[in-house]
């Protein structure tokens, strides 16, 4: 029996301590807002907060992550900066497929809670290991700056 604290709510699950946190999401508990994209971490597509931070999920054992709290993207509007980045993603319909979406906007997220008025080089390099196939990265850029200039 693993426990987490996700989204505010403690979680007791019947899982193998070794599992990514990932599966552990998706398949146990049901929440498949965060993605599978590569599995070796390089893509962004499973990015959930641990404690405020950006982490891949995909290679984050639950065993590993003791009483941290994890956010993810079905919590993430619940913070200032996940509200103001869910809102700007919207305004300027960044999404295309959308499947990279949620690791987006939780590595952005992460940006505007540490540096809420980021310039183009903390930008690129908050989302740096965040891919998207589609190509939205312009609209990206514009949704992190849109976010960062609501008061």
């Amino acid at each position: 029996m693993v426990s987490l604290q996700i989204n505010g709510q403690s979680r007791d699950i019947d899982i193998s301590p070794d599992t990514p946190l990932l599966w552990a999401l998706r398949d146990v508990l049901g929440m498949t807002g965060t993605k599978f994209g590569c599995g070796i971490a390089q893509c962004g597509a499973c990015t959930v907060h641990l404690d405020g931070q950006p982490v891949r999920s995909c290679m984050l054992a639950v065993g590993a992550i003791g009483n941290r709290k994890i956010t993810t993207i079905e919590a993430i509007g619940e913070t200032p900066a996940g509200a103001k980045v869910q809102k700007a993603w919207l305004d300027l319909e960044v999404v295309q497929c959308g499947y990279c979406q949620s690791g987006q906007i939780m590595s952005a997220a992460a940006l505007l809670a540490a540096t809420p008025h980021p310039d183009d080089a903390d930008i690129d390099a908050a989302m740096a290991g965040n891919i998207c196939r589609c190509g939205t990265y312009v609209r990206i850029r514009a949704a992190i700056k849109k976010a960062a200039s609501e008061a």
